[in-house]
């Protein structure tokens, strides 16, 4: 027996529900691509990102996933030898230095824990000891999709300014751009890289650079420079040249009426509604784990994504069988569980085109295959989410 039929609630981290108004934009006819309307569109799209990514530096288009965008802020920018500080707070950020070495990069990894968010402190420490200067890049992500652990991007710009390194600050957003607040002039960011696919509300398949001064100041000399990625060459006035070849034309079209809603929402209301969000499922997931089967992934409240969040299930619970329970009987499509513990957890998505119906129904399914599964969990789960939502968003005096 199966419930199925109906809408499918995808709570996977990517790529994440795109908006109606975004799947129409992708239906229409193929355009010339060296003038005019297209031309226009790629024009406003980089402007508009550096407004996304809150920069004054340049900003590059790739068709390609997050993965791209990390080969081209490493080509671009570093050199063959070249070392990297890699810290660890999950899956990505040293999946992002494994790259580096594929492209003769030295990777140096600052042990961190899939639990925890990195402590800018033992970031300081390490560059003060490399009193020669070795390390020429720190990578990091705000938010690791795997370990769901969100950064305090900040606190180690701070420890590296305290250490008085000039190593380049390199910071993946692929899981926090548009979902919390990102400063990357003010945060002293040299180089950003982000996806289509989570916040942006569009379809996998573009990603994308932003680089400040330092990060340009890099690229004169850096010899792992490609065609393809190269930031010199997507400066060139013809347009087709700024994605090496043809443009991703429907991609263009997407992005434009997603960067239209983005705006047309206002960022700071996009960000409080992720919070609150967030909230909510850390409610649900609170409640759920009183009974010892599951608890967070992240432990301490501060250091939980607003974007994602990773459930673990105790050692004599399987999250497949879970996982395929609620996708086969109820239609709601949970992220698996990557990496650190795979086999015993499972992620929710709370991020992109997503609203409280749509987060309240993915945590009923949760609920559900606790109950059906025979799973221990706390009651309360839904009240407690419900509460948070209603509490965060009040009726107007006119309403009650």
């Amino acid at each position: 027996m199966s419930i199925r039929t109906g809408r499918e609630f995808l709570s996977i981290p990517g790529p994440t529900n795109v908006p109606d108004p975004v799947l129409n934009a992708l239906h229409q006819p193929a355009i010339e691509i060296y003038s005019g309307r297209l031309k226009d569109i790629t024009r406003t799209c980089l402007e508009d990102l550096k407004k996304i990514f809150r920069t004054a530096g340049d900003t590059y288009i790739y068709i390609a996933n997050g993965h791209g965008a990390w080969e081209a802020a490493l080509t671009n920018s570093l050199s063959r030898g070249d070392k990297v500080l890699v810290l660890e707070s999950g899956r990505f950020a040293v999946g992002w230095g494994q790259m580096g070495q594929k492209l003769g990069i030295e990777m140096e990894v600052l042990a961190g824990d899939w639990h925890r968010a990195v402590d800018p402190e033992k970031v300081e420490e390490r560059l003060r000891a490399d009193v020669n200067k070795e390390i020429k890049a720190i990578l990091v992500v705000q938010v690791d999709t795997a370990s769901s652990v969100v950064n305090d991007i900040p606190a180690i710009r701070r420890a590296i300014d305290n250490a008085g390194h000039p190593a380049l600050f390199m910071v993946d957003t692929i899981a926090s751009l548009a979902t919390m607040p990102f400063e990357m002039d003010e945060w002293g960011v040299d180089v950003a890289v982000a996806g289509s696919q989570k916040g942006l509300m569009m379809p996998p398949g573009l990603s994308y650079n932003a680089v400040g001064p330092k990060g340009k100041l890099a690229h004169k000399t850096a010899d792992l420079r490609t065609q393809y990625w190269d930031w010199t060459a997507r400066e060139a006035e013809i347009h087709y040249l700024k994605y090496c070849g043809t443009p991703p034309v429907h991609m263009l079209f997407a992005m434009r009426t997603a960067f239209d809603m983005l705006f047309e929402d206002g960022m700071e209301n996009i960000f409080k509604r992720h919070s609150i969000l967030s909230r909510a499922v850390h409610a649900a997931v609170e409640k759920w784990s009183e009974a010892g089967a599951l608890t967070f992934n992240v432990q301490i409240a501060g250091e939980r994504a607003p974007s994602v969040t990773t459930v673990n299930f105790q050692d004599q619970y399987n999250a497949e069988k879970f996982l395929d329970y609620c996708d086969q009987k109820l239609a709601v499509v949970l992220g698996i569980g990557i990496g650190e513990g795979e086999e015993q957890s499972f992620r929710i998505a709370h991020m992109g085109f997503v609203n409280a119906p749509m987060i309240l129904g993915t945590l009923s399914g949760v609920e559900i295959g606790l109950k059906a599964l025979n799973i221990p969990h706390g009651s309360g789960a839904i009240e407690a989410a419900i509460e948070i939502i209603a509490e965060a968003v009040p009726a107007e005096p006119g309403q009650k």
